[in-house]
This record gives structure tokens, C-alpha cells and sequence, in this order.
């Protein structure tokens, strides 16, 4: 197996530079952008449109203007295993919502197009409900990352924990401001996907610490910054194989998906690319930057560190 031998820790001023790069433009459009929320979190109607063969985007999108429907997004997508669309609106009434749908219909059915009403499946959902699974989804994030700090305290140590915890947010900020920068919809498949994320980004982390760890163990003749980097390098391979075959699939996801896959695989994708190089450019450095105060491996830096 070929061994790398990259000097990441001599390199991590280059590699903070970048992601914090990242993260100023992730906060700058989470700030000024902010993010689209989806109908499931700011209530409003959803109507799937089944049977619409023959019907393109644009002729669905034409049937809805001319039905006055506003604040409307059209997606095509796969409805109950036929072609067919997927309707976002505002509209909380459900009868508002139902009389929509019919008007739609109604104006389809002007052209050569034939769609029955029945066809228009309306669902609606209500703020408060959109807010219900908001705070859900608050919660589960927010105990997805309580269980990771108490689980990498008790099986490694708390400034392991610690420096995990800062590339997840490090990860999850990159994911959530390209979805502000390109103005992608956030749905509960984002928030599925973000937590997915978690879970990869933490697996690449956990291999390279337990590598440091694993390394630190008698640490006498060089310094913990240079043996934290030949743990790197001698997980690298498997970091890297890891990560493209965790990608791939859920590249051709989100290249091939429809707009409902689409939604999981967009966010997942940017989370594994970033959690790949957290763990690398942001986890590791600053762990061992850390360890480094230690008075016994400040010592071994002054004795032995090259920089």
C-alpha cells in the first residue's frame, strides 16, 4: 500500500484560512440570503399531480398562473409510480387549497391536455404544525450533538470531544450556507441529510483520532504535532476510499434523483466532502495544537519540533 507522507500539520494556517474563508461566506449568506424552508416547516399546500404524461413543466406551470395561484413552485417528479408534478404553495386553508387544485385542473384542460381533478392530490399543511417540526428537528440536532460529545468524552477524552463537536458545526455551516447562497429549498430531507452528515463526518474523525490516540501512547522522541501528522498519513488511504465510496452513490443520486432525492442527496453530498476534509484540516490540527499546551508535550515541541 502506498504510504503518503503530507505535511498537513505544517500546512494548517493554509487549511484554517480555507475553511474559515468558507465559513465567512456560509454566515454571510445565512445573514443576508437566509434560508428557503420548504411547506412542511412555514406551513402552506403541496399538491401532487398524478397521471400528467404527455404534460411538460412548463405547460403545468402556465395551467397554475392562469388558475391565479400564487407563490407557486412547480418540480416534475414521480407521483404513486406515474409522471407527474409536485405543486408548492403559501395557502394554509384547505379549502382554499382544494379550490385551487380545480382550477389547475380546470385550466390544464383547456389545451389538449387531459387531467381529471382526482388526479390533484392536495395536502396542506398548517403553521403550527410546520412549526412542530421545526423544533423536532432543533431537537434532534441538538441531541445528535450532546450523545456525540458525551460518547467521543467517555471512549477518547473531552478536548477530542470538543474539537469533533467544532467540525460538525464546521460542516453542518458550509452545508446550510451553500443551501442559502444557491437558494435551495430546505426540506425534512435536508435536515435527514444533515444528520447523516453527523454520523460520516464523526466515523472520519474517530479514525483519525484513535490513530493519534493509538500513537501517543509512550510518546518520547518527537513531537505530538509531528506524530499526529504520520497518523494522518497512515490512515489517509482509508480516509480517502472511505469517503469516495460513501460519494458516488449519492452523486449519481443527486445527479439522476428526482426533486424529492435530490433534496437529501444535495445536502448530503456537500456534507461529505466537507466532513472528509474537517476531520483532516480541522479536527486533527487543532486537537494536537491543543495537546501541545500540555506541559509534557510542550516539552517534546521544544525539543524536538521542526516549526
Amino acid at each position: 500500500m502506498h504510504k503518503f507522507n503530507i505535511d498537513f500539520m505544517g500546512n494548517r494556517r493554509i487549511m484554517f484560512g480555507i475553511s474559515l474563508t468558507l465559513i465567512a461566506i456560509s454566515i454571510a449568506a445565512l445573514a443576508f440570503r437566509g434560508l428557503q424552508f420548504g411547506v412542511e416547516f412555514k406551513g402552506g399546500t403541496v399538491i401532487n399531480v398524478a397521471n400528467a404524461k404527455g404534460v411538460s413543466q412548463a405547460e403545468m406551470a402556465n395551467a397554475v398562473a392562469a388558475a391565479g395561484i400564487k407563490d407557486a413552485s412547480v418540480q416534475t417528479a414521480v407521483v404513486n409510480g406515474q409522471t407527474g408534478f409536485i405543486i408548492r404553495t403559501s395557502v394554509t386553508d384547505p379549502a382554499t387549497a382544494n379550490g385551487d387544485a380545480q382550477k389547475a385542473a380546470a385550466e390544464l384542460n383547456k389545451t389538449t391536455v387531459r387531467i381529471p381533478a382526482g388526479d390533484f392530490q392536495v395536502t396542506t399543511i398548517g403553521p403550527g404544525w410546520g412549526k412542530s417540526v421545526t423544533n423536532a428537528a432543533l431537537i434532534a440536532l441538538a441531541v445528535s450533538l450532546l450523545a456525540i460529545l458525551l460518547y467521543v468524552s467517555i471512549r477518547f477524552e473531552y478536548k477530542m470531544s470538543v474539537t469533533a463537536i467544532l467540525a460538525l458545526v464546521h460542516d453542518i455551516l458550509i452545508t446550510l450556507g451553500i443551501y442559502a447562497l444557491i437558494g435551495y429549498e430546505v426540506t425534512p430531507n435536508t435536515v435527514a441529510a444533515l444528520l447523516a452528515v453527523l454520523g460520516y463526518s464523526l466515523y472520519d474523525t474517530i479514525v483519525v483520532f484513535h490513530r493519534i490516540k493509538e500513537n501517543s501512547q509512550g510518546l518520547v522522541k518527537q513531537s505530538f504535532m509531528s506524530m499526529a501528522n504520520e497518523s494522518i498519513n497512515q490512515v489517509l488511504v482509508r480516509s480517502i476510499n472511505t469517503s469516495l465510496t460513501s460519494l458516488i452513490p449519492v452523486v449519481v443520486l443527486l445527479i439522476f434523483g428526482g426533486p424529492t432525492l435530490k433534496d437529501y442527496a444535495l445536502a448530503l453530498t456537500i456534507g461529505l466532502i466537507s466532513g472528509a476534509y474537517s476531520s483532516i484540516g480541522v479536527a486533527a490540527p487543532i486537537y494536537a495544537m491543543w495537546k501541545e499546551r500540555e506541559p509534557k508535550y510542550a516539552a517534546l515541541a521544544k525539543k524536538f519540533a521542526k516549526a
